[in-house]
């Protein structure tokens, strides 16, 4: 799965509008419709605020792994 469809099927969960998490992550609603449609990928800071906003770790976005669960800060178990 790509992260297009990560992405839309998580906002979609939540019941959230695409202007919701733009707003939430601070890009403009065009530039995260742009990335949901699969039009070009996210910065590197974008890409962590979404996958903080959604509460997934990285590598669940980028669809390696179906653990969706973050990973806990390093120091911690």
């Amino acid at each position: 799965m790509e992260i297009k469809e990560r992405l839309k099927s998580l906002r979609k969960e939540r019941k959230e509008s695409q202007e919701k998490v733009a707003r939430a992550i601070e890009i403009a609603l065009r530039n995260y419709q742009r990335i949901e449609a699969g039009e070009g990928l996210p910065s590197l800071p974008v890409f962590c605020a979404l996958a903080d906003h959604f509460q997934v770790n990285a590598d669940y976005l980028l669809g390696r792994t179906d653990v969706r669960e973050m990973l806990p800060p390093s120091g911690e178990s």
